[in-house]
């Protein structure tokens, strides 16, 4: 076995059993972790948790009017967070979901503000790494998703990158060996059913325009 198959499989085997665990202990006390999606490593709270949230924010320095994007495990735990999916949105959903593809949608009321833009909106997604849906799911509440590198810096593709740039800051960290980037997960905002791109990443735009022209 090649040594990049070892190192995979070594990740793999640290994100099982008692390790997802305590990562999910982590969450459910209010601290932050780090782990892998399809795209780059992230930053994990319990969305729900104010507090957590505004740890992810600190850790990033990050402008408070620039939102934190969720991941969410499934349509039913959609509905804890946003208050209207629009039909093109559901379509979306179901041709796109999971993968790296983020949706803004308008948000519940009392959702906190660092997780919404000025109109109210909050980016979600379903993530295909199956390190960030057993945390979500494990968890049974939304996990932000924002990028774990601060404001400005590279997005980490590797956790050593990422203890690079939190260090002690932060206890957890799942290795889910190097992650593939090079971009993000492509940012659509579907509010009131509209159909703006607001960041292209892994699904292209021609993807996304081919899609809805055939609806």
């Amino acid at each position: 076995m090649s040594r990049k198959k070892i190192a995979s499989s070594k990740a793999r085997e640290e994100n099982n059993g008692p390790h997802l665990a305590r990562a999910l202990e982590a969450l459910r006390t209010g601290e932050v972790v780090v782990f892998p999606t399809e795209t780059f490593y992230g930053l994990a709270a319990d969305a729900l948790n104010e507090s957590a949230v505004q740890r992810v924010a600190s850790l990033k320095g990050r402008d408070h009017n620039q939102p934190i994007a969720l991941i969410v495990a499934d349509s039913t735990m959609l509905k804890q967070v946003v208050s209207e999916v629009p039909p093109r949105a559901k379509k979306l959903i179901r041709r796109f979901w999971p993968g790296p593809l983020t949706l803004v949608l308008t948000a519940n009321k009392g959702l906190t503000r660092l997780l919404c833009n000025p109109e109210g909106g909050v980016g979600i997604r379903v993530s295909s790494h199956p390190v960030a849906a057993a945390l979500v799911q494990g968890l049974g509440s939304p996990i932000t998703a924002t990028s774990a590198n601060p404001s400005g810096a590279e997005s980490a593709k590797t956790v050593a990158q990422a203890r690079g740039y939190f260090g002690a800051a932060i206890k957890y960290f799942l290795d889910g060996g190097e992650l593939k980037g090079p971009k993000g997960s492509t940012v659509l905002d579907m509010q009131q059913d509209r159909f703006k791109i607001i960041r292209e990443g892994e699904i292209s735009s021609e993807e996304l325009d081919k899609f809805i022209a055939s609806q």
